[in-house]
């Protein structure tokens, strides 16, 4: 028995399929950097930092670029 050539229909319903596996992966992922990053805030004393003050530091960090930053803050 010949097996039938896949359709259009079939492949996109497969590529959703992975693409739903994926953004799970990625929630998953994510969730994980942020606990990661979490116990690094608190192993380096940060938990004190206020929640708008620590994501206005990211932004500007991510903005300059984290080499930049450094070179910035670090002891002259």
């Amino acid at each position: 028995m010949a097996r039938s050539k896949p359709t259009a229909r079939d492949a996109l319903n497969k590529l959703r399929e992975q693409r739903a596996r994926l953004e799970s992966e990625e929630a998953r992922l994510r969730e994980e950097a942020a606990t990661e990053l979490g116990r690094l805030l608190i192993e380096c004393g940060a938990e004190t930092i206020e929640p708008a003050q620590l994501r206005q530091i990211v932004r500007a960090s991510m903005a300059l670029g984290i080499e930049a930053t450094l070179k910035r803050i670090a002891p002259a």
